[in-house]
């Protein structure tokens, strides 16, 4: 076995199904030593989308994703990839290739200091030096991704640790003793001998280890005793729910029983989308801020109080707190919390046990829910001069999602207006970037959501401007089979942006797209585009776009939109 057979052995032993790359010369060996172990080998167009897809599976999986980059820009191109999944604490393996270990720092192609580049966004970063350390190490890898608080890890994999030894002889130029013809080559001979004697020391019998999962961290006996009676005595209590909550997503059903148990009115946030499904009573998607305000106790399981709860003054400074977090760090940043649950936040939710129902606290939130509702229907009425208004379409697309459909979201101001009436019908059917706000995301998160769940529809809601990041991708789809549909809010801007910097600095500088073809680029690809003027074609476009997915072609819809204030102000710092 040469040592990108012993990484594909391990990959195959730790339950890894995909790996995502863009081939390179450093790192072939793996790629083929993975396919020839039965991983399905994805190769993309851009490397930041293999890393984006191995978090897509990591997300839906529970199991460590995958990617395998070549040396140098290879790797660099991945480095918002692997920021993004260290934020949304993802456990992802990223294996870089790098220069043989015998050029280190010599001025070979592609060599620079790779170590320096990952170790501040991974959560565990080494080079291997010899063939018989790849399988310990990347087997500790994979530990470490999923242990504890999640996260991405690096492997370096040098070029001469992953072909056979008598090739590598051959790459390194050795010669036999007759050949050789100065003092000074009988030096670099002697060299070269050395560090091979090294890299294929002790190689000849791999050891594998089976696949563990890792605990899942509980919270503190005591600290539970203390939220369960803070729990007990809350009138108006608030329960938030974010995506750290679903980093094992075999506790979905977990949970989402916890909640229905626990009685509080509930908001979900990122991954934790869908959680509830559509027509849970105890599920809230507006006028948060004015809940949390009035709340006497908040509960905030896998959710920080960074920008998105105004950095903790979105909470009224009556209220208790309970953080439910893997991170003690998280749990603390801005405000201090009453009671600190340390641990998985769905089984700490489990252990709280039984409340008692709010009735009138429910129902004064479910009063402003409804009446967001109705100015939110007559927002979609009307406002269609020059497009569609971008309400209606979120209300197009909620009509027309399968009950199996995942949703990706990639986008600012058309992806933040449909968020508001598009309805995840299921546990872990909602990806978007998290708290780094990636643009770019959605091809990645597509690419890793279909092959995970090859029967769902898979959406990606698209603005114009985030589109233009990952397009290429449909030549991905394509290729692989891989049948999704896009969805493309064109309103020819960066309108998150321009939605501000208009009105206070007086210039649409650095915002202005066009109502590009988007549609028939695509079908370069060999994908459907489908365009949409007219609200009264957005339907029929939909249902189309539905059947060729069916049949197993990947589908574009780009609509163009009318201009809305419906995110008016809305610019987070």
């Amino acid at each position: 076995m040469n040592g990108g057979d012993r990484i594909g052995e391990v990959l195959a032993r730790q339950g890894v199904q995909f790996l995502f790359t863009l081939c390179g010369g450093h790192i072939s060996p793996i790629l083929v030593g993975a396919k020839a172990r039965g991983i399905r080998v994805i190769d993309v167009r851009n490397e930041a989308n293999a890393v984006f897809a191995a978090d897509a599976i990591a997300r839906l999986s529970g199991t460590v994703g995958v990617a395998a980059v070549t040396a140098g820009p290879g790797l660099s191109n991945t480095i918002t990839a692997v920021k993004n999944a260290q934020l949304a604490q993802s456990p992802v393996l990223i294996l870089g290739g790098a220069t043989a270990t015998v050029l280190r720092g010599r001025g070979s192609l592609q060599d620079i200091d790779q170590m320096a580049l990952m170790k501040p966004h991974v959560k565990w970063a080494t080079s291997v030096g010899m063939v018989r350390d790849l399988v310990p190490v990347i087997e500790k890898a994979i530990r470490t991704a999923k242990e504890g608080i999640p996260g991405p890890v690096f492997v370096e994999c040098p070029v001469d640790l992953l072909y056979s030894e008598e090739l590598v002889r051959e790459f390194y130029g050795t010669k036999s003793a007759s050949d050789i013809k100065s003092p000074v080559e009988l030096a670099i001979q002697g060299f070269l001998r050395l560090n091979l004697k090294k890299v294929f020391a002790f190689s000849d019998s791999p050891t594998f280890s089976p696949s563990v999962r890792p605990r899942a961290p509980e919270p503190d006996a005591t600290a539970l005793k203390e939220a369960r009676a803070l729990v007990a005595k809350a009138a108006r209590p608030v329960l938030l729910v974010g995506s750290q909550s679903l980093v094992e997503p075999e506790h979905a059903e977990v949970l989402r029983q916890a909640i229905d148990a626990l009685q509080i009115p509930t908001y979900l946030s990122g991954m934790a989308r869908g959680l509830l499904g559509t027509g849970n009573p105890l599920w809230f998607r507006h006028k948060r801020t004015e809940a949390l305000r009035e709340a006497d106790l908040v509960l905030l399981a896998g959710v920080p109080a960074d920008f998105r709860l105004n950095y903790g003054r979105a909470i009224t400074g009556k209220a208790k707190i309970v953080a439910l977090n893997r991170s003690s760090a998280d749990a603390t940043l801005n405000r201090k919390p009453t009671v600190f649950l340390q641990g998985d936040a769905a089984l700490g939710l489990a252990s709280l046990g039984r409340g008692a129902a709010h009735p009138a606290w429910v129902e004064t939130l479910r009063h402003r829910e409804r009446a967001r509702d109705e100015a939110i229907a007559q927002d979609a009425i009307g406002g269609d001069r020059g497009g569609v208004n971008p309400v209606a379409v979120g209300q197009a697309i909620d009509r027309a999602l399968a009950e199996n459909a995942i949703l990706i979201a990639d986008g600012g101001d058309f992806v933040g207006t449909v968020s508001y009436v598009v309805r995840p019908r299921n546990p872990l059917s909602w990806l978007d970037p998290g708290v780094f706000g990636t643009l770019g995301v959605g091809a990645g998160f597509a690419l890793g959501a279909k092959l995970q769940r090859p029967a769902s529809e898979v959406w990606i809601l698209y603005g114009d401007g985030s589109f233009g990041y990952t397009l290429n991708e449909y030549d991905s789809y394509v290729r692989h089979g891989l049948p999704v549909i896009g969805v493309v809010g064109n309103d020819a801007s960066w309108q998150q942006i321009a939605r501000d910097q208009v009105p206070l600095l007086g210039d649409a500088v650095g915002t202005v797209l066009a109502k590009s073809d988007y549609h028939r680029v695509v079908e370069g690809f060999g994908a459907k585009g489908i365009l949409v003027r007219e609200r009264g074609e957005l339907d029929d476009a939909l249902q189309e776009a539905k059947a060729f997915a069916a049949r197993g072609t990947p589908v574009l819809v780009n609509v163009h939109l009318a201009s809305s204030e419906f995110r008016k102000g809305s610019l987070s710092m």
